[in-house]
This record gives structure tokens, sequence and C-alpha cells, in this order.
């Protein structure tokens, strides 16, 4: 039988790519987003992951369309950047908003059915800057720390229902992402490194990984039998994360600000 794909996030960069390639192995995909259109197979929804209702409404088109929802991925995010003494609250909830309480919405959302069906996966995109916060990317490595939490939490509790929950933490990839962050250097007269930080990690984002290569992990998550409760993607985010687990805690954040 065909599967059944949604995702948010889905028009550009890691979420495109994905998008693709289950569309490609044969799925039928639905996308949901601020700004899409339908193409390729991929059938796009206007959605407004921060606004549970149009959550809801566009959920609803989907199982309108289709019997059923076996795979949802999470994928909508951004990201903003700045010393945290000078981050606006409002661009911090901002970030919250959508990182992670989008990621709470379109979740709500597909519980019902899948537990219903007794039957279904959900897996987020997070990030390595979850478990290695960057200097002034605060809020956005928050956001992603928040993500983590909340899928081992859910994995536990809907582990009756068959219900399985993942996450993928993905380090440096090339996409839009870079362009579109909501970048702030207010304060840089007293913190000097704001602007070299941010420079120098979005050098790296230019010249990371493709997202296709993400896409391809996202495929072997919502397919394997077993898949573990969460992914890193590329091997040298791999041998960070796990020298992460190793070393002092005092001594990789040093690491990492000397990086920054």
């Amino acid at each position: 039988m065909e599967r059944t794909l949604l995702i948010t996030g889905g028009s550009s960069g890691i979420g495109l790519a994905t998008a693709v390639l289950f569309q490609n192995k044969g799925w039928q995909v639905f996308e949901l987003s601020r700004h899409g259109e339908s193409h390729d197979g991929i059938t796009h929804i206007d959605c407004d992951v921060t606004e549970p209702e149009s959550v809801r409404q566009a959920v609803a088109e989907v199982l309108h369309q289709t019997d059923k929802i076996d795979v949802l991925i999470s994928n909508a995010g951004y990201g903003i950047s700045g010393a945290i003494e000078f981050t606006g609250i409002e661009d911090a909830k901002r970030q919250m908003d959508v990182n992670f309480f989008g990621a709470l919405n379109i979740t709500q959302a597909v519980l019902a059915h899948m537990r219903e069906r007794r039957e279904g996966r959900i897996l987020y995109t997070s990030s390595v800057a979850a478990v290695l916060p960057v200097p002034y990317q605060a809020f956005y490595s928050a956001s992603k720390a928040a993500i983590n939490a909340m899928a081992l939490a859910l994995a536990n509790e809907v582990r009756a229902f068959n219900i399985r929950v993942g996450y993928l933490m993905p380090g440096d990839v090339a996409t839009g992402f870079t362009a579109a962050r909501n970048k702030s250097d207010k304060g840089a007269e007293i913190y000097h490194n704001v602007s070299k930080a941010v420079t120098a990690m979005e050098k790296d984002e230019l010249n990371g990984m493709r997202p296709e290569q993400m896409a391809q992990i996202f495929y072997k998550m919502a397919t394997r039998r077993t898949p573990a409760p969460y992914y890193v993607g590329g091997l040298t985010y791999r041998i960070f994360c796990l020298l992460n687990r190793l070393l002092p805690t005092r001594f990789v954040n040093w690491i990492e600000g000397t990086m920054y």
C-alpha cells in the first residue's frame, strides 16, 4: 500500500529534499508551509505552524485527501542570532513559537489519528546546537534542545500505541536557512565577537553538507523497523556529540567558545 508522509517546512532546504526523496520512493507526500506550491507529485497545503487552528485545518485537509498519515516530519523552523543580553523578548519568543511550539502544534494535530490507528512515526528536525549550544545562537539552540526533550518524553507516552518518535540533529547544511537568519548586532560595542562569530558560523553552513544527505537519514528513520531514538547528521558531528558525552562539560564548552 502507498504510504503517506506529512512534512512541515517542506518548501525549501532539508524539507524540500526530504519531500522529493519520499515522493521518488513512491510515497504520497503532503507539504505544509506558508509559502509553497504543489509540484512533482508533492501536494502543498498552506499552513502557519504557529497557529493551532491553521495546523488543525491543514491536517484535516490531508486526511480528507488520504485515509492515513504514516509519518510526520516536523521540520519547519528558522534561526535568530545575537547576544542574549540584547535580544528582544519578542524575538526570543518568536524563535520558540516557530521552532518548538510549531512542532508541538503539528504533533498534537496528528496524534489522535495515529493513536486510533495504533501506528505511526513522528520525526523532528533538531540540531547539533541542541547539545552543543552555539554562542550568539542561544535561543535557536534552546528551541532545538526543547524539541529533543519533548521527543524523548513523547516516545515513552505513545509507545503503547505503536507510535515511534525520533529526531535528527544535523550539523552544518548548505541551505537557504543561512540567508533567512534574523541577525542582530545589538551590543556589538560590548560583545566584540558577535559579528565575527556569526560570520564564521555562516561560512561553515554555506560550506556544509547537502540537504539530500539529511533526507536520506530521514528516510532511514521512517522505514527502519527499529530506528534509534535520534541520529546525528554527518560523521564529524557524530564525533563532536560523542566527545560531548565523554569529556567534562566545562572543557567541551570552552573548546566550542574558542571556535567562535
